[in-house]
């Protein structure tokens, strides 16, 4: 495997009242291509703020983040725009679809953005549906989709430019239980096919599924460490 991402150093101070806060401080490591990595920790541990680094929606204060050998800690906001736009599949807690759309058209949004055309972005929205295992809801907008089946919708969103890395910010957070587990089993899968992932969660159950776990605490990393016990994938299609 290669490194994909390098952390060095990296901290991020925010003012507050006028008073200095580092949300992170000093945090450094590296993760290769075809990891599955887990950062956990509570309220205020900075898992937040490292996701928006690792997304390049925010800077660091200083230290440097490079991904796929672009500095990314020192770009400018249009930099940083072309890197989450082609480098980076996103994956929210909260879905972000537009509810009186299709799942394809849902799919298909960020390759009409990037000028790909209408045919060729159907296919492809088409292929990452039924990869997802969503053959049979091509054509059923969000609303009538369970949660489930509304974070497949964007994990096959967020595979359409080929990004280098999946970045998952609390992706089961608003699913239950049953549901949760079979998004999982698609990061899994999605993993054991050459995915890099990286997801952000509270839940030791959902960390549970990673390969490996970095844990925060007051903006430093205080565990850092191979995951033994990973839960077995289960297939969900």
């Amino acid at each position: 495997m290669s490194e994909i991402i390098s952390v060095n150093e990296v901290k991020k101070i925010y003012s507050v009242g006028g008073q200095e806060i580092a949300a992170l401080d000093g945090v450094s490591f590296t993760i290769q291509k075809g990891e599955f990595v887990a950062i956990m920790g509570p309220s205020g541990s900075g898992k937040s703020t490292l996701m928006h680094l690792l997304g390049a929606l925010d800077t660091p204060s200083s230290g440097t983040y490079t991904l796929d050998n672009q500095d990314v800690s020192a770009m400018s906001d249009d930099q940083l725009a072309e890197i989450r736009n082609h480098k980076i599949g996103f994956i929210f807690q909260a879905f972000n679809l537009l509810p009186r759309t299709t799942a394809l058209k849902n799919v298909s949004l960020p390759m009409m953005y990037a000028g790909i055309p209408k045919t060729e972005r159907q296919k492809k929205a088409t292929h990452f549906l039924e990869l997802v295992g969503l053959k049979d809801r091509l054509q059923n907008t969000s609303s009538q989709l369970s949660g489930g089946q509304q974070q497949r919708v964007a994990i096959a969103r967020a595979l359409t430019m080929s990004p280098s890395i999946l970045l998952a910010d609390e992706p089961t957070g608003n699913l239950p239980t049953n549901q949760s587990f079979e998004i999982m089993s698609i990061f899994q899968q999605l993993n054991e096919e050459g995915h890099t992932v990286i997801m952000i969660t509270h839940e030791p159950d959902i960390a549970a599924h990673a390969k490996r776990v970095i844990t925060l605490r007051d903006g430093k990393i205080i565990k850092d460490q191979l995951n033994k016990k990973r839960a077995v994938r289960k297939h969900s299609k």
